[in-house]
């Protein structure tokens, strides 16, 4: 493509043909003489005098020279302006600034009207040092791109600063610039981006419209953006073009209800000067402008315009004065103040470009005051018609942004925005208004659609009927989380699980509703169609809209998709045999009340009386007689080691029986107490310690559920691959476990907290859980990146799991599983038992020192008497 500094000499050698040939085509001077005293000044003004804008904007600036020389009558230098019309092309405008330097020998020129006509006109200022002032829709680049090119206009930097805070304010996270192609729109488009990334907006899409698009081009751009979710757009091209687009957006349906439009100064400035039409198709839009304040100046001069406009413009009905022909005047009134400063102002003050010996076919000259010119106006500063005008690096600073809401006719103000304060309902001029970056802080909107509620920033498109909400084909042992099934006699496919449950639940609380369908990941043959991961990236592709499921948030998974809150406790846990079980499978007989112990002792016992008798058999009468007879025999010979009756055990034998008798309940007794107290004290005084590193050193086997992320996690943890072995049931877990790793298992089982409760609620105190051994943030629902369901999803699980919700969906799917209780008796809860055996242990004891001291008619039974009493006693207390 050709630049402008190669098409130049192109133009100006065609100019200097058409300067000969024509030579009327240059306009005679008009000049202001009030005497020698005064000095004239040529001013060139670039204007598409066939747009309304540009009628308003010459009409504005005639009268700011009038109105300026009425009040400074004692300036000895005038301001003459000489008008061209650039025919809203950028030939006839390079071609008419060509005409006022070489011709009419201007030493400034104000306009033109687009940056497409600037490009070449600023090139010719800088060439012969002669400002051009523009107050118009200009590229800021321009500014940079040299010295004497001056924007009377607003810093588009802080306009685009004020739409970002528009969409911090709403929570839109996705926003899509509409622009005119051109370098004033890719410049404006390129500080957009900049200024929505600081907010933590995206601009997944830029739709770019030529000036020259038909009807046609600009309804198939507009189909393409209905196809997105993204609901939101900001409009940056001038009248034109787009009204054009508005009136298609709204014949397509996309000025209803669910979007926004936001429209930048270059359309808000002028939504006066708009037709009907126009202004019925944009109703809700928002518009950002510079705020101009109120004040007895400006009222009196737009009905003196409206008067001289209208009585110049006869074949127009009605006009309204727009921001840019203010800036003009301002200027005027600026550019004026500034010839004025210039000393020894002659009227020859330009000198030619080349020697006389040059054959250059235009001989354009150099303003000798251009760069004194230059200075003096950027050190202006005046109170005008839009506020207090200064220029910094170029540009006027403005103080405070209005927000328009286009609403019937017209519109209507809704509130400012400055950059220290945000957002405020009213603006005072003294700045002591606290504002903020909220949309409380802005009146009643109404929006496309005549709605009053703020668009999501997001929509459903038209083509899509429900959102694609994929979901992974679970191993059978885990099925509590995400249940597919399929009917076998109607083909339909049915998913259930504490997952989808909760996502339900979720959807169901939005304060809008969004149809969704659920979709396994799976093959033909009904199995799952790859990894978890997999199941991420269909997102990443579009071919998922979300993802749901017992999907752990990871920062690689956080790389494609965006998570919403975790609504499960996160950390990858390691399951292990218990090691009281171990005790309990190696000290059976010592343990409290089990049948070994019970049928220890009765056995014992048995045997005791069995050898009494038969000792006693042929000695005592009491014994005498068959074992089958009851009352006198055996159940006497049972009786026997707990009695002292006289001349009952009267042989050595039967006492040392009887003493081996006690002293086994003693020793039994105490193996007891021991018991309780070990069973009580171990998992305090002896936790479990196991570390990573003790099973990768020696060399211990590893489990991992099939097809989860842990398989990566722990060959991370320096884990040899040949060490891992995957499994898909709690059953298959369960018997690996219990064979070790010695024996064809493992020695630990990886998993994540949710599925370890699921397994340790069936096996309960079999095992015991150690960990974390690594952090995850739990189980999220994953979105396309920038997906503004996100933020509302969030929300909305916070609602839920702060509530009863949460707990009853657990209930459901989890029951009582969820916390494994102990399963340890219930007896050993109480210490007062362990107080009992203690008594009891001391009567015994007294017991062998009465019965080997030979004391007479001694009964055991008043040992028993006496325990009941105090039994009687503890209760009653």
């Amino acid at each position: 493509m050709t630049s402008v500094a190669e098409a130049l000499p192109l133009f100006l050698f065609v100019y200097s043909l058409m300067g000969r040939f024509c030579p009327q085509l240059a306009e005679a001077q008009g000049s202001r003489g009030d005497g020698d005293t005064l000095v004239q000044f040529h001013v060139g003004v670039v204007l598409d005098m066939e747009t309304l804008v540009g009628k308003i904007s010459n009409s504005s600036i005639s009268m700011a020279v009038t109105d300026f020389y009425d009040s400074h009558s004692d300036y000895k230098t005038r301001l003459v302006l000489h008008t061209r019309d650039s025919n809203q092309d950028v030939v006839a405008a390079a071609i008419a600034a060509i005409d006022l330097l070489q011709k009419t020998e201007v030493q400034a020129i104000v306009g033109p009207q687009t940056s497409q006509q600037a490009e070449f006109i600023v090139d010719l200022g800088n060439r012969v040092k002669v400002p051009i002032i523009s107050f118009c829709a200009t590229s800021p680049s321009l500014c940079s791109r040299t010295p004497y090119f001056i924007r009377t206009i607003p810093d588009d930097h802080t306009q685009v600063q004020g739409i970002a805070s528009l969409a911090q304010a709403f929570r839109w996270r996705k926003v899509i610039p509409i622009l005119e192609d051109a370098d004033y729109g890719n410049q404006l488009t390129s500080d957009l981006i900049h200024a929505l990334q600081e907010v933590n907006t995206r601009v997944p899409y830029r739709s770019v419209i030529s000036p020259s698009a038909t009807d046609e081009q600009i309804l198939e751009e507009l189909m393409k953006l209905m196809k997105m979710q993204t609901s939101v757009f900001v409009v940056h091209m001038p009248l034109s073009l787009g009204s054009r687009l508005f009136l298609k957006a709204k014949e397509i349906g996309m000025m209803s209800e669910g979007y926004a439009w936001i429209i930048t100064n270059e359309l808000t400035n002028v939504l006066g000067n708009m037709d009907s039409s126009v202004i019925n198709s944009m109703q809700g839009v928002l518009g950002i402008t510079p705020y101009i304040p109120q004040s007895d100046k400006l009222t009196s001069f737009i009905e003196r315009w409206k008067g001289k406009f209208l009585e110049e413009n006869q074949d127009i009905e009605s006009a309204n004065m727009n921001t840019f022909a203010l800036w003009a005047y301002d200027t005027i009134w600026a550019l004026a103040m500034a010839v004025e400063r210039v000393q020894n102002m002659t009227p020859h003050n330009l000198k030619p470009t080349f020697d006389e010996t040059s054959t250059d076919l235009l001989s354009l000259k150099i303003s000798i005051i251009g760069s004194k010119l230059l200075k003096e106006i950027q050190n202006i500063k005046l109170k005008g018609l839009t506020g207090d005008f200064h220029l910094i690096n170029g540009q006027l600073q403005p103080s405070a942004f209005q927000i328009l809401n286009v609403v019937g006719k017209g519109s209507k103000e809704v509130g400012f925005w400055t950059v220290k304060h945000g957002f405020s309902k009213d603006l005072n001029e003294d700045d002591k208004i606290i504002c903020s970056l909220t949309d409380d802080s802005l009146q009643g909107i109404i929006w496309p659609g005549e709605s009053i509620n703020a668009p999501k920033g997001w929509m459903i498109p038209k083509s899509k009927k429900k959102l694609r909400i994929g979901v992974p084909v679970t191993a059978e042992g885990f099925s509590e989380f995400v249940k597919v099934e399929q009917d076998p006699s109607t083909k339909l496919t049915n998913v259930s699980g504490y997952c989808i449950d909760v996502f339900n639940s979720v959807m169901a609380s939005l304060p809008y509703n969004i149809p969704y369908e659920f979709v396994p990941f799976q093959n033909e043959d009904g199995k799952s169609a790859g990894s978890y991961n997999d199941l991420i990236y269909q997102v990443y592709t579009e071919e998922y809209d979300a993802v749901v499921g017992d999907i752990t948030i990871t920062a690689n998974r956080s790389l494609y998709v965006d998570f919403a809150l975790p609504y499960t406790d996160g950390g990858v846990w390691m399951v292990v045999p218990n090691k009281s079980q171990q005790r309990k499978d190696n000290n059976v007989w010592i343990e409290p009340l089990s049948w070994d112990f019970l049928s220890s002792r009765i056995a014992f016992f048995i045997f005791t009386g069995f050898v009494i008798w038969v000792s006693k058999h042929q000695g005592h009468n009491s014994f005498k007689g068959h074992m089958i007879q009851h009352d006198r025999t055996f159940l006497h010979s049972l009786s026997a080691p707990l009695t002292h009756r006289k001349n009952i055990l009267v042989g050595i034998f039967s006492k040392l029986l009887v003493m081996m008798w006690l002293f086994t309940i003693i020793i039994l007794t105490s193996s007891y107490i021991a018991s309780l107290t070990s069973i009580f004290m171990v998992k305090k005084l002896q936790p479990i310690r196991i570390e990573l590193e003790d099973l990768i050193r020696n060399g211990d086997y590893v489990g991992y559920r099939k097809g989860s992320f842990i398989e990566d996690l722990l060959k991370r943890s320096k884990f040899a691959e040949s060490k891992l072995k995957a499994y898909s049931t709690l059953e298959e877990c369960n018997e690996a476990l219990s064979k070790g790793s010695q024996n064809g298992g493992v020695s630990a089982f990886f998993d994540e907290l949710p599925y370890i409760y699921t397994f340790r609620g069936k096996y309960c105190s079999k095992y015991e859980i150690i960990g974390p051994t690594h952090k995850t943030d739990g189980f999220g629902f994953a979105f396309p990146r920038g997906s503004p369901l996100v933020a509302d999803i969030s929300k909305a699980l916070l609602y839920i799991t702060e509530g009863q919700k949460m707990m009853k969906i657990e209930q459901s799917w989890f029951g009582r599983r969820i916390i494994c209780e102990d399963a340890n008796p219930k007896i050993i809860q109480n210490p007062f038992i362990v107080v009992i055996d203690v008594v009891l242990m001391f009567f015994l004891m007294m017991f062998l020192i009465i019965y080997f001291s030979g004391a007479k008619e001694f009964d055991l039974c008043w040992i028993t008497k006496f325990l009941w009493w105090v039994l009687q006693k503890r209760k009653e207390k």
